[in-house]
């Protein structure tokens, strides 16, 4: 029997036209794709969590896939993963998606690589998480250090995890801060 059981899915669209700023001429565009799943570990401590990170790649490349497709694949130039755990599972019930979720999106993308940035709590349901962004070729491209918040109203239940990936197609609208820009990445070491 799989270790996966999804109850149900997200796909979350933003547009953003500005932030205060004149309209962009072409608004950012992120996507968050995610999936409230049964933690099978809930409630005990499970020493090997490797097969349930293996079989989670598989959902991953679905997540990945579906949110590259809502902007154009060959738009995305940001990205993020994050877990929320359900107040009977622990924090490294949540881990399980760097390698999975991360995997996933380097695949559907083509192979950058600079590392995907995370973030991940242990939680009750409705609880909302800012998962941060950066350029998928350079993690030091400043322009693209950007967030969006997921979360589910009914989830995560106590036995339960969301994972979820988010893109982007760009910056952030208005960015000025100078820095390492996209177009100056030189390096491809995933850093610079």
């Amino acid at each position: 029997m799989s270790l996966i059981q999804i109850r149900k899915r997200l796909l979350a669209i933003e547009t953003i036209h500005h932030e205060g700023g004149p309209p962009a001429a072409v608004p950012l565009r992120m996507a968050a794709a995610g999936a409230v799943v049964l933690n099978p570990y809930a409630g005990r401590h499970e020493p090997d969590l490797l097969p349930f990170m293996a079989e989670l790649r598989a959902l991953g490349l679905e997540l990945a896939e579906e949110a590259a497709a809502a902007l154009g694949k060959d738009r995305v130039e940001a990205y993020g993963k994050a877990a929320i755990v359900g107040v009977g599972g622990e924090l490294e019930h949540g881990a399980v998606w760097h390698e999975a979720g991360g995997w996933a999106m380097r695949s559907v993308l083509g192979e950058p690589k600079a590392i995907v940035p995370a973030a991940k709590a242990v939680a009750s349901a409705g609880y909302r998480l800012m998962v941060p962004l950066h350029y998928i070729h350079a993690a030091y491209v400043r322009s693209h250090f950007n967030a969006m918040e997921v979360g589910v109203q009914d989830g995560p239940r106590p036995n339960e995890i969301l994972f979820a990936l988010v893109m982007a197609d760009g910056g952030r609208v208005h960015q000025r801060l100078g820095g390492l820009r996209k177009d100056q990445v030189a390096v491809h070491d995933g850093q610079r």
